[in-house]
């Protein structure tokens, strides 16, 4: 099996689970849902097309900067200013908006090398706008990482654990401040391995269908 490393960063992402309109949450690093969905964005493929081949794929994600949960406050459907009930609050819709501010991750697929050699070709050249969960939140540097030596390529020849672990943290020295002690890792696990559960396995983007899958959290020296 191969590996494909992404990187997701920007000043605000979004990948909410158990989002209503009301509220609308985020968790702590990229759904596997959310991802998938970029995935899709970059192939062309309609919100009615498959996605058993994407959703097979092996998923991890290293948080190389946790961020900050913060919250939007938004109202939206209130009347015109034309209208004879203009001011009337009833006619708003309060919501509340969670995102994550200046998070960095390191997301790796493992899956078949031709799979990911297609995934690797669609976000050089995607077909529709990529964001980080919602439109809104647009990456602030390219989700592709660097090929060359000694730390390339993105595209590597060895398991999601080991690829996880051994990038260089940061290796573009955008990162100014100290280092974490560790950082977490998030992946995904053997049915029954483990008691974390999440709900964000598309079946359908369409019809807005789920499945569940297991998680399992590891915490891993920063690599040089």
């Amino acid at each position: 099996m191969s590996t494909l490393l992404l990187r997701l960063e920007g000043p605000m992402q979004s990948w909410g689970t158990q989002s209503r309109f009301r509220d609308r949450d985020t968790g702590r690093e990229p759904s596997k849902s959310g991802v998938i969905g970029l995935l899709c964005a970059a192939l062309g493929r309609a919100r009615s097309a498959p996605l058993g081949d994407l959703a097979t794929l092996r998923m991890g994600v290293r948080v190389d900067r946790e961020g900050t949960v913060s919250m939007d406050y938004h109202t939206s459907g209130a009347a015109s200013p034309n209208d004879d009930l203009y001011g009337e609050k009833e006619r708003a819709i309060i919501s509340q908006r969670h995102y994550l501010a200046d998070a960095s991750f390191l997301v790796g697929l493992e899956g078949e090398d031709r799979l990911l050699r297609e995934l690797l070709a669609a976000l050089q050249w995607p077909r529709w706008q990529i964001y980080l969960g919602r439109k809104a939140f647009l990456p602030s540097k390219s989700l592709l990482l660097s090929d060359e030596p000694p730390v390339g390529p993105g595209l590597r020849e060895e398991p999601l654990e080991m690829s996880l672990r051994t990038w260089p943290w940061m290796p573009d020295g955008s990162w100014r401040r100290d280092p974490p002690a560790r950082l977490r890792l998030v992946l995904d696990a053997a049915p029954g391995s483990t008691m974390e559960i999440r709900n964000d396995v598309p079946i359908s983007f369409e019809d807005r269908l789920f499945s569940l899958r297991n998680v399992t959290t590891k915490w891993v020296e920063v690599p040089r």
